[in-house]
């Protein structure tokens, strides 16, 4: 297909090799049905358990809440292909998918931000903790990162909108992401690069990250200060969840988008795509079950329950 517009798009998928592609989805349809029933039961537990309901465990949940929707998002193509053997997304579809997915991971680092911000609170100005992370402040602060997600993706949407013609309406990707699609276009897409390279790295990812660090460096400066190390162990043991998450997930974004240019192809893309979709929403609950007291004694008392329940 050359220089047309087209109506369709065609997905490739992660590999064409048949007995790959069988691996590739039992091994992904395995780590979904992880990821959602992992996610659902830190929802419920926060939900249920009169422990979890503070301001930290509030941020946790709409985590999990994003955790599920960019897995589900980006990964039902791929588990659609192998059962029906439909490779094609039509283009309205495929718009909204990246729409979709873009605004979850935009939502999901400036959530991330807003716990670094709790922890710096809970840490560094303790007295005053219930006072500035009340529920309100912390309804807001959800709400703030939802919003921004979701509207900061229209003007991207709208310049996209406008591509007239592709190369190609195969996707060398196993959903529709952003840079596969500009990479397809023959129309002019330097208004959008820039956007993206303005607003999308700076703005959204390098700015939160900035605010992640500033917090942290507080963070482990209010912990140096501690004077025995049993205090300074118990006090950077409350954030350390959240730090691995963080490290987690910058670590793939980084690997993903900031390689050098030699390194830059597709193939790659497509294997840092598909850890940071489908592992890391996984890994989030084992790390917060793992690392965090209160959960994994809100999860005994649970299971505790339901097998006197059982008997």
């Amino acid at each position: 297909m050359n220089n047309t517009t087209v109506n369709f798009f065609v997905i490739i998928g992660i590999t064409d090799v048949p007995v790959l592609k069988e691996l590739i989805f039992f091994l992904v349809l395995l780590i979904y049905l992880l990821t959602v029933i992992g996610n659902m039961t830190i929802l419920l537990l926060i939900c249920q358990d009169r422990q979890l309901h503070s301001p930290m465990y509030f941020f946790l949940g709409n985590l999990s809440i994003l955790d599920i929707s960019c897995s589900t998002i980006a990964t039902h193509k791929i588990l659609s292909m192998f059962v029906t053997g439909n490779d094609i997304i039509y283009f309205p579809f495929c718009m909204a998918q990246l729409y979709l997915f873009s605004s979850f991971t935009s939502i999901e680092l400036l959530l991330l931000t807003a716990m670094s911000y709790d922890r710096y609170v809970a840490i560094c100005r303790p007295l005053y903790y219930s006072r500035i992370m009340n529920p309100q402040a912390c309804l807001l602060l959800a709400l703030s990162c939802w919003l921004v997600g979701f509207i900061e993706l229209i003007p991207y949407m709208a310049l996209l909108l406008r591509i007239s013609c592709y190369r190609s309406n195969i996707i060398n990707h196993f959903f529709c992401d952003m840079m596969p699609i500009i990479k397809m276009s023959c129309s002019d897409t330097s208004a959008l690069e820039l956007l993206i390279f303005t607003e999308g790295v700076f703005l959204l990812s390098v700015t939160p990250f900035l605010l992640t660090l500033i917090s942290y460096m507080f963070i482990i400066s209010s912990i140096m200060r501690i004077r025995s190390s049993t205090g300074r162990r118990k006090t950077f043991y409350t954030c350390s969840s959240h730090l691995i998450v963080v490290v987690l997930l910058y670590g793939t974004l980084f690997c993903q988008y900031l390689r050098p240019t030699t390194m830059d192809t597709l193939d790659s893309n497509k294997i840092f795509s598909l850890f940071n979709t489908v592992a890391v929403p996984l890994l989030n609950p084992i790390i917060y079950s793992l690392k965090n007291k209160t959960v994994k004694s809100a999860l005994k008392k649970k299971a505790q329950l339901y097998f006197k329940h059982q008997k």
